[in-house]
């Protein structure tokens, strides 16, 4: 999705990567003290919140890849209502798929624009949408293009882009092999279990040189469209957020996820890749997360505000230190991410039909 990336597609649950590895020290600038104090007290809210035994936790800022439930809301046009040009704050509330430094950046940077911003984050990818679609929340950010071209098709809704936030590299992992070309006949490999991320693990195969797919399986490939399979490599789908769990198990020889799905406490970053997807491709556009609402709502002021506050370094500051830079803001048009999204809906209707 999205960072979830999934969608953003974004990185599961985290206790405290900040402490825990030892790498967030290194490389990147840092951000303002200010920021730096909002952050810090932030995590330590989630350590107490984790051990007071939350399983869902309102956060404080930018998504990495999904959102989340809460008591149901007004759209943004109803939470901005009256503040054309008067001064009022405005407030929304975001759905996404874990808390992060990210989420606490954005909305530390939001507030400061006159913008609140309550994150509500959920730990299924099927959730963040549904929520949008009730009006629980204003918004999402968690998913990327293919991944809502897919669900606006299947639920026959019209939620819409209304600015870019992130994209997560993605690449083939092993435990137990060194190089691609390590391996072997008759391999089990992870991919996920969702149309979108599941047809971009088979290109990744397929650009590796692990299979071929047909010539014509447009964005959506499936285990069908595997044309070329020397080594009879085994397909084993699980969800996506799911896999980095799995990464350890004997019985896979190797997963295809995103680079920052990973715990930091797996050690485990694009260095150990066996093969990376290049994530700025042409190619890889239909990958590209966004900040997600509905049609009526994508007009509202608070996008504006939202868009600055993701611009703000602070937030790439964030990011970079929290991803160790497996995903990087991205800056594509509203109009060119809505393009996108109608080709892959146009796909994803020849594909049901």
């Amino acid at each position: 999705m999205s960072d979830h990336d999934a969608p953003q597609q974004s990185a599961p649950q985290q206790s405290d990567p900040q402490e825990s590895d030892p790498r967030r020290s290194a490389g990147g600038g840092r951000a303002p003290s200010g920021l730096r104090a909002s952050l810090d007290d932030s995590r330590r809210r989630r350590r107490r919140g984790l051990l007071a035994g939350v399983g869902v936790v309102v956060a404080a800022a930018l998504v990495g890849g999904g959102f989340w439930a809460g008591t149901a809301v007004g759209g943004a046009d109803a939470q901005a209502a009256g503040s054309g040009g008067s001064g009022e704050r405005l407030s929304v509330r975001i759905a996404g798929s874990g808390e992060s430094d990210l989420q606490d950046a954005v909305k530390t940077v939001a507030a400061e624009e006159g913008l609140d911003v309550t994150w509500v984050n959920f730990d299924d990818w099927t959730l963040p949408n549904s929520a949008l679609v009730a009006g629980e929340v204003d918004a999402n950010a968690f998913q990327h293009t293919a991944f809502l071209s897919a669900y606006n098709v299947a639920n026959d809704t019209d939620l819409t882009p209304v600015f870019s936030t992130t994209i997560t590299q993605w690449g083939v992992f092993s435990a137990t092999l060194d190089s691609i070309g390590d391996i072997g006949q008759g391999a089990r490999i992870a991919i996920p279990d969702d149309a979108s991320n599941g047809g971009r693990a088979l290109f990744i195969l397929q650009a590796a040189g692990l299979i071929e797919l047909g010539p014509d399986v447009g964005v959506y490939p499936t285990v069908d469209d595997v044309t070329g399979n020397d080594l009879g490599l085994e397909f084993v789908p699980i969800g996506a957020t799911t896999i980095p769990t799995q990464f350890d198990d004997p019985s896979l020889d190797a997963v295809v996820v995103g680079t920052s799905y990973f715990d930091p406490s797996q050690d485990v970053d694009a260095d150990d890749a066996l093969y990376l997807d290049d994530s700025l491709s042409a190619e890889s556009r239909p990958y590209v997360n966004a900040v997600v609402t509905r049609a009526d709502d994508a007009d509202d002021e608070a996008w504006t505000l939202l868009a600055d506050a993701y611009a703000d370094p602070r937030v790439a500051d964030a990011l970079e230190e929290e991803s160790f830079g497996a995903t990087q803001l991205v800056d594509v048009s509203a109009a060119d991410l809505r393009s996108t999204l109608a080709e892959l809906e146009t796909a994803a209707r020849e594909l049901d039909s």
